[in-house]
């Protein structure tokens, strides 16, 4: 028996159009064309100045022969160019690659051959780093020179032409195109990789306008928002920011360096009524000295991932006029899918009671249509008893397409019907969730995810080493720095600081241990090393 309300009733232009991002920054061009729309330093650019730019970056992408299926990757801090590729590169059909500012060279160069990246943007701060991966990489990319037109760097040239030169060549009343259909790429974020190489994961535009809408219903922005960019951008698209704050006509204040007096200055001077960050911007903040804090004339929302705040760190923020919004998410399902939502009745909770609230991670985000806490092997749903452990999963639109040439991956994350996040957690009887343990054994610093076997793998190349084994150590500062316990071979020796040094020599930076500590790891009588006693010695050392 046919259904009447099928019949006859077709989809037609009329009535259904892909979902796309890119829609956002051209009805606030249309309705609001003279709203600053971008601040950066002294210069400010209007929402119908921010559409010419974007058209003309996209038509400038097309005459140089970039398409459907291309990647353009770019390498640029929280700048207007980099929200400007948001919306240019996928005007095109091409996908936006956002590589981490922090990465070294030879992850870099993985990522620009994996991805087959035909044009790269790169700004002259990391020409060094960009300079040693392109030597090393084997695609060819067209490159493109970002000349900060507020903060100018003095990095090595490496491309033939500069950004606004390159933008010149570009029509600003490009026809973009829009997408054929919503589940085509817009963007490929490539994870920290928890053994061998990273993943890429890919992004289509459907969850990009979808997390556009839920990003201003979990943040509570009203019309116009004022949102300050201390979230690197190229982490998860900037959780879809750069998109949501078009669907409100809000103003980016772009900020090239998390420094607390440039944060301060920028919260006072524009009214700030935004920010996200991880707990390092919040510590930042708190530990400011009274030459950098300013007086705040407005209550600011800051929204933060990672661990939980602690209660004496939420109500310094209180007190400093700040309203903490904690959410949780993954790589791959767009920046934050679960979020804290806080309610009025629990304001009158005892100390303890109200610290258990804020101490879990919470209910599924607007746009995503699956949260759960299941058993991987019968994958069927724990008691919700707040005690019984099993892994989050999700499952909905803003849940990534799948991993980049990688299918194997792919199908193992989605096994089941729902991603599988890795996370070991609970879920208690009123619905919220609380993460308890991660079972890849990602360390997040500062905000960014660092594998404790990519480190493993580096100290396991010195000449000395044995053994190691990197966990997690608690850090009032950064959430989690890594610690390394290391076992020495018989008769060689080696000091914290040779280890230390070794490791950054062979890894970026933010991913060498901090702590170095030497003894004969614990292992199970079939010798894996048991690494649940070595975090509990990490915290105890915190502690």
């Amino acid at each position: 028996m046919s259904n009447p309300y099928d019949e006859h009733l077709d989809k037609r232009p009329a009535n259904h159009q892909p979902l796309t991002p890119i829609t956002f920054l051209e009805r606030a061009a249309a309705v609001h064309p003279e709203h600053v729309a971008i601040i950066h330093g002294p210069l400010q650019t209007s929402y119908r100045e921010f559409w010419r730019r974007a058209r003309r970056l996209a038509g400038a992408l097309a005459a140089a022969g970039v398409g459907p299926g291309d990647t353009v990757s770019v390498m640029l801090s929280n700048t207007p160019a980099m929200l400007e590729a948001h919306y240019g590169v996928p005007m095109t059909g091409a996908v936006l690659h956002s590589m981490n500012t922090r990465l070294d060279a030879a992850v870099i160069a993985f990522q620009l051959d994996h991805a087959e990246s035909k044009v790269l943007i790169t700004d002259r701060e990391f020409a060094p780093t960009i300079k040693e991966a392109l030597a090393r990489a084997a695609v060819r990319p067209l490159v493109i020179d970002y000349d900060d037109p507020a903060f100018p760097q003095e990095g090595e040239r490496l491309g033939g032409q500069d950004y606004e030169a390159f933008l010149e060549g570009g029509d600003p009343e490009f026809a973009w195109r829009r997408p054929e259909d919503e589940w085509e790429a817009i963007s490929l974020n490539y994870t920290s990789g928890t053994t061998g190489n990273p993943k890429g994961v890919v992004y289509h535009h459907r969850g990009a306008h979808l997390m556009g809408y839920a990003n201003v219903i979990a943040a509570q922005m009203g019309p116009h928002p004022t949102y300050l960019w201390t979230l690197p951008m190229f982490h998860c698209n900037g959780w879809c920011f750069p998109w949501s704050l078009s669907v409100v006509a809000g103003t980016h204040v772009c900020l090239r360096w998390v420094r607390a007096g440039a944060i301060y200055e920028a919260l006072a001077q524009h009214r700030v009524s935004h920010l996200c960050g991880a707990p390092i911007v919040m510590a930042t903040l708190l530990n400011a000295s009274a030459e950098e804090k300013r007086p705040l004339a407005q209550r600011v929302r800051f929204i933060t991932a990672a661990a939980p705040p602690p209660e004496a760190v939420l109500k310094a923020m209180a007190e400093a006029g700040f309203d903490v919004t904690h959410v949780y998410g993954l790589t791959e399902t767009y920046g934050p899918a679960v979020v804290n939502e806080w309610k009025a009745e629990w304001d009158a909770l005892e100390p303890a009671a109200r610290t258990a609230k804020m101490a879990r991670q919470g209910v599924r985000y607007p746009a995503l249509e699956g949260l759960a806490v299941m058993d991987p092997q019968t994958m069927t749903p724990v008691r919700a008893d707040g005690e019984t452990m099993g892994e989050v999963m999700f499952r909905g639109n803003i849940v990534m397409k799948g991993y980049l040439k990688n299918p194997a991956a792919t199908e193992e994350a989605f096994a089941g019907g729902w991603f599988h996040s890795g996370d070991l957690g609970v879920m208690h009887p009123d619905g919220y969730i609380q993460l308890k343990d991660r079972s890849k054994d990602i360390i997040i610093s500062g905000g960014e995810n660092i594998s404790s076997i990519e480190v493993e793998d580096a100290l396991y190349k010195h000449p000395a080493v044995a053994a190691v084994a990197v966990v997690a150590k608690p850090d009032e500062k950064w959430g989690e720095t890594p610690c390394a316990f290391v076992e020495l071979k018989p008769g060689q020796s080696a000091t914290v600081e040779e280890i230390i040094a070794f490791a950054r020599d062979h890894l970026a930076h933010y991913k060498a241990p901090r702590h170095v500590i030497f003894c004969e790891l614990p292992k199970t009588s079939t010798g894996k090393i048991q690494k649940f006693k070595l975090r509990e010695m990490a915290k105890g050392m915190a502690e």
